[in-house]
């Protein structure tokens, strides 16, 4: 007997669920997790480029974490929801091989695009009618952390997730379906770049904001001083928006100077980096976070 249509959809829905949650989870763990442990390795090097004196304490952790597991799951409804419009041929992305140049291509255009959504739904937050129900929970971490990248409101977690399937249906209405590897390695380099944001040191080199080819690139500090004073910095992966609508903080580059260092390749450093790498690479593989994204289509 053939399975009515909606119990195979609703079969499909529950599958999907637990992986989304996975890679999902697994994505935040991960990036964070690395963070922390490279800052504990590299001690003496991190609290050398540290941006604030003030640390952490044990309850902001706490709030971080648990926050982020609320993130999690609402992130794993919005890929279901992203699924479900698959489903029914309204919005369309490729599981198939395409060419690296290709991927490359949709990589860069999906970066451009969601640096572009979250400077401006970042901004509008922070207006008074909507701050305290949105972002205020994010802002209680006045000294970020890499477990700070989740931490959301519920609302704001929703907000952030819906990006994804925005975009992929603009794409779709115009024709274009996306590479799923492309989406895959977006929503990896969207983490890593989330956790750089909130690490409290500055992982920039000394020298990275008077480079005209190099300053367009957020730093950790451009983000630390958005926790510092919510008025500036509204921007992601650019320091394009926050130039061009006035929103960059005046003492940015000067900010930089202060907690920006060079940086030296000694054996040892390079010895520490190369087991630390080998470490992240075998935690990766074990949680099977590729073929969860590929089974899923994760968004």
């Amino acid at each position: 007997m053939t399975p009515a249509p909606d119990t195979t959809l609703i079969e499909k829905i529950g599958d999907h669920m637990a992986n989304a949650l996975y890679f999902d989870l697994s994505r935040y763990v991960i990036a964070a997790g690395a963070m922390t442990i490279l800052l504990f390795v590299f001690k003496r090097w991190a609290d050398n480029r540290r941006i604030q004196t003030k640390r952490a304490k044990r309850e902001d952790y706490i709030r971080e974490v648990l926050s982020s597991v609320r993130t999690v799951v609402i992130f794993g409804v919005t890929t279901i929801s992203t699924l479900v419009l698959r489903e029914y041929g309204i919005i369309h992305f490729t599981l198939d091989e395409v060419p690296i140049a290709l991927v490359a291509f949709q990589f860069a255009i999906i970066v451009l695009a969601h640096d572009a959504y979250f400077y401006w739904m970042h901004r509008a937050l922070h207006h008074k009618r909507l701050f305290r129900a949105t972002h205020l929970h994010h802002h209680k971490s006045r000294t970020p952390t890499p477990w700070t990248a989740y931490s959301f409101a519920s609302w704001e977690a929703v907000t952030e997730a819906a990006f994804m399937p925005l975009f992929l249906l603009m794409t779709s209405l115009m024709g274009y379906a996306y590479a799923g590897f492309a989406l895959f390695l977006f929503l990896w380099h969207m983490i890593f770049r989330n956790v750089m944001a909130h690490a409290g040191v500055e992982l920039f080199p000394a020298g990275w904001v008077d480079r005209k080819w190099l300053d367009w690139i957020c730093t950790t500090t451009h983000h630390d001083l958005h926790h510092t004073e919510g008025r500036y910095n509204f921007g992601f992966y650019f320091t394009w928006w926050d130039r061009w609508m006035g929103t960059e903080h005046p003492r940015y580059k000067e900010e930089f100077r202060k907690n920006a260092k060079p940086i030296f390749i000694t054996p040892r450093f390079a010895e520490r980096t190369a087991v630390l790498i080998a470490a992240i690479f075998a935690a990766s593989v074990s949680l099977n976070g590729w073929l969860v994204a590929v089974e899923t289509g994760i968004a």
